[in-house]
């Protein structure tokens, strides 16, 4: 028996489970009969490290992967993760140790791409020039012949909704496209297919799709997450009923999606608060820059994001560090009690999370920061721009985002054979990776 993961990247509980009959008609049935649990996300819940956690059941510390962007220790450069940096055992590697050959199609970050025993085509993090997006190279020669070259990511976040819609809904076709010719044309017994277009679909549309959102608007033309889901509804209904009608099938997500209700100046909050010091007034969404930096009289900045990450200006370790080793748990302290009682813009009580990563993982590797803030429960997106009359605006500071990310995705099992159904509760990030296991094992 084969298994088949498909990864709905950002998909929530709330339309994939609660609204199944509506959204998913065609798969609602077999949605209904898996078992099913919310799927809590890890700290942070993006999609980097979200996936490799659920694919390696380690959590982002033990892999030393804090999000798609690292800083270089001691410096104000970042650099950007890829495959090179995930060294633990993953679940394509546990198949290859049973002699079960895999396929992987999206996965985040596979790229660039190291053997495998099976197939693989990189992910959305793949440079849109880049010619070595498949293992083994064969397979990219040959789907470039038989079907065409995938189409990585789109612009999502450009203000030109029309080009969004056409640019996303033919990405969606293109990868399913090439996945049906793998899935149909190559010898596998684990496949996993992760569709980066569901994400992308949320973060664009998501103001005219949901209701609850602050800034919903009414719009056709622009309702583009029903035909999204349409198309993988129609699209995998066919394949159940085809070349995986006695395939175990693992309908997954990396986190869940919510509205955006607005983004919160962090830099800007860290400087009101004598924590940040600038040499000058700057421009209106102007990133923070070293040179901008007063460091003789600054004492910590922050990255933003779907949160944000909080870097201390520590002696010995930073080059311009003021914040001396005997002082910086004091620092440190001071930073996540301030942090923890931000309130909204009207005063309003956030639930805030604020923690040392130490806090959070059994190892810490790989290029931590000091704390790792998460705002008003994910509803307010830190941003590090600079510049604004207030710390509070309403839409995102680097393009058209309507989302944000929330803790809970989904993790559910259908078995034709009926072994697995039900609601099962909560299943952490790290802990589906040891349901994949026994899933593989048995199939």
């Amino acid at each position: 028996m084969k298994l088949f993961v498909l990864g709905l990247d950002s998909m929530p509980p709330k339309y994939f489970y609660d609204k199944a009959e509506e959204l998913f008609p065609s798969i609602a049935p077999y949605i209904k009969a898996s078992a099913r649990w919310r799927m809590k996300s890890c700290y942070p819940p993006i999609t980097v490290p979200a996936w490799m956690v659920m694919f390696t059941g380690k959590t982002p510390g033990e892999l030393g992967v804090y999000g798609f962007r690292h800083r270089k220790p001691g410096s104000f450069d970042y650099y950007i993760v890829d495959s090179r940096y995930f060294k633990a055992k993953a679940l394509w590697d546990v198949a290859a140790e049973l002699g079960k050959r895999s396929a992987l199609f999206g996965v985040p970050p596979t790229y660039p791409p190291k053997p495998i025993y099976g197939y693989l085509v990189t992910d959305f993090t793949t440079p849109s020039a880049a010619s070595n997006w498949a293992y083994p190279p064969t397979l990219r020669m040959e789907l470039e012949r038989r079907v065409g070259k995938p189409v990585f990511d789109i612009k999502y976040k450009s203000f030109d909704k029309p080009a969004v819609k056409k640019d996303l809904l033919e990405m969606l076709d293109n990868h399913l496209k090439i996945v049906e010719y793998i899935m149909k044309n190559k010898k596998w017994d684990l496949f996993i297919h992760v569709e980066i277009s569901v994400d992308r679909a949320h973060h664009a549309f998501l103001k005219y799709f949901e209701k609850e959102h602050p800034r919903y608007e009414e719009n056709e033309e622009l309702n583009v997450i029903p035909e999204v889901y349409k198309r993988i509804d129609e699209w995998f209904s066919k394949m159940l009923e085809g070349p995986l009608k006695d395939a175990v099938v693992v309908f997954l997500s990396d986190h869940g999606i919510k509205p955006l209700k607005g983004t919160f100046a962090i830099n800007e909050w860290l400087r009101e608060k004598g924590f940040l010091a600038l040499k000058r007034e700057p421009r209106p969404g102007e990133g923070l820059t070293e040179d901008m930096v007063d460091w003789s009289k600054t004492y910590a900045w922050a990255w933003g994001g779907y949160y944000s990450r909080v870097f201390v200006n520590l002696e010995g370790r930073e080059k311009h560090g003021v914040v001396k080793p005997e002082d910086y748990e004091a620092v440190v302290e001071d930073l996540r009690r301030e942090l923890k009682a931000v309130r909204g813009p009207q005063g309003e009580p956030w639930e805030n999370e604020v923690y040392k990563p130490e806090e959070l993982y059994p190892a810490v590797r790989g290029d931590a920061p000091d704390l790792m803030a998460f705002f008003d429960n994910l509803n307010w997106k830190p941003i590090a721009t600079l510049g604004y009359d207030s710390l509070y605006l309403d839409r995102d500071d680097r393009g058209a985002d309507d989302a944000v990310h929330d803790w809970y995705g989904i993790t559910a099992v259908y078995d034709p054979e009926g072994r697995y159904s039900g609601e099962k509760g909560i299943i952490k990030a790290e802990e589906v990776f040891a349901l994949l296991k026994d899933l593989l094992r048995e199939a």
